[in-house]
């Protein structure tokens, strides 16, 4: 029963709405500056010795190209992420934010160093690995996560050698590799359980 007086809506996931506010404002800073925002916040390769390249290897995911991208993008990440910053708590699920963000960032600029990655879709990717641990128990991998898994990595993997557009393949099999590689770690033993957001 809701206190009297009280608001009736609560702040549940706040690296979520965080994450999600930065990204809305950063396309909107976007839109009021022609594509400087954009253009200054995407991941791209300008020279080992730049420290702002290793920035950008990180504030890429709060880039989108466009509204259609971001709501791509947050719908995913709005619906997984509360569950996600629930059960691991909120200090973990932003570290883990920032290890995607930066491992998909580095990579990009190691390899496609004529392109330029943004946008959130490497931890959308992380998240639905994440979400699939979530009935681990007592150290026990449910079949779900090995489905999962083999489903949304091998259709990336089919779809880089298949089809030419312009999204990053590699910043989404990386995300996965990433939530994957959490849902293990924090897992282990059964452990993983949170009280709330920390």
């Amino acid at each position: 029963m809701r206190r009297k007086g009280a608001w009736p809506i609560s702040l549940n996931s706040p690296v979520i709405i965080g994450f999600a506010l930065a990204s809305a404002l950063t396309l909107g800073a976007d839109a009021l500056t022609g594509g400087e925002a954009a253009r200054f916040l995407a991941a791209r390769y300008t020279s080992w010795a730049d420290p702002l390249m290793y920035l950008r290897a990180v504030t890429h995911v709060a880039v989108h190209a466009d509204f259609a991208h971001y709501t791509g993008n947050f719908l995913f990440i709005l619906a997984l992420g509360p569950l996600i910053e629930e059960k691991y708590g909120s200090r973990s699920l932003l570290g883990m934010l920032f290890v995607t963000a930066l491992s998909t960032g580095l990579i990009n600029v190691a390899f496609f160093r004529g392109t330029m990655l943004m946008g959130a879709s490497g931890f959308v990717f992380t998240l639905i690995l994440l979400a699939s641990f979530t009935n681990v128990r007592e150290g026990r991998l449910p079949v779900t996560v090995l489905l999962v898994g083999a489903l949304y990595i091998g259709n990336e993997v089919v779809s880089g050698l298949t089809v030419s557009d312009d999204i990053s393949r590699i910043s989404h099999i990386v995300g996965a590799l990433c939530g994957a590689g959490f849902g293990f770690a924090l897992n282990a033993g059964g452990a993983g359980r949170a009280s709330g957001p920390s």
